[in-house]
């Protein structure tokens, strides 16, 4: 197992999965807010690409938030995950939707003041997280990216589980993932700086890529 130092190094040694894209026209790198971001802005860098964000929300049990059941996207994308949602009552889904909603349109408000809207119409969308849990996040990211008309979808990754990779398999045109451990724990385990990403830095990053 390779534990990497911080998000950044996370960033460079996927970046290394994806030189194939280099020079290529029309790619853009998206990372998954918030944690998403840091590594994406390194990989857009190797690349020479675009960097945007990608506001997706987990839905968590009411119980164990950081199980998640489903995932929010924008423009009402909602994925679900049906095995761990039929745990559920309708209400309790609803009442974490309602949630996850709001917070969803306060972040698409903040991230992209002064930017214009996401637009992929056509282009190659790589979008990028820190890691892939249970993937339903990375599935509304997928679905999304094809809603805003991209024509090649690939998710990159430094790591991820087995489970998950094969289930994105199915629904992306690509899927790159440095590490997948058969026994996979949880993403923090392969990072040894894993702090919070907060709004500031994903600001930070747009302002400093624009």
């Amino acid at each position: 197992m390779t534990t990497y130092r911080d998000r950044a190094e996370a960033g460079r040694m996927l970046a290394d999965q994806l030189t194939g894209l280099i020079g290529e026209p029309d790619v853009t790198v998206l990372g998954l807010v918030r944690g998403g971001v840091p590594v994406a802005q390194v990989v857009a860098e190797r690349l020479d690409a675009p960097l945007d964000v990608l506001v997706i929300r987990k839905l968590g049990m009411p119980w164990a938030r950081e199980v998640a059941f489903g995932a929010l996207g924008p423009g009402g994308v909602q994925v679900l995950n049906e095995h761990v949602a039929s745990q559920l009552s309708p209400e309790d889904i609803a009442a974490t939707n309602r949630r996850e909603q709001a917070e969803l349109e306060r972040r698409e408000e903040l991230y992209r003041t002064g930017r214009p809207p996401l637009d992929l119409a056509g282009r190659t969308a790589v979008i990028v997280d820190d890691g892939l849990a249970t993937g339903a996040t990375a599935r509304a990211a997928v679905e999304v990216a094809r809603h805003l008309g991209a024509r090649r979808v690939i998710v990159a990754v430094p790591v991820g589980s087995r489970e998950a990779k094969q289930t994105l398999a199915a629904e992306a045109d690509q899927v790159v993932c440095v590490q997948c451990p058969s026994e996979f724990i949880a993403v923090s385990a392969y990072y040894e700086d894993f702090h919070e990403v907060e709004d500031e830095e994903v600001v930070q990053t747009l302002t400093a890529t624009a």
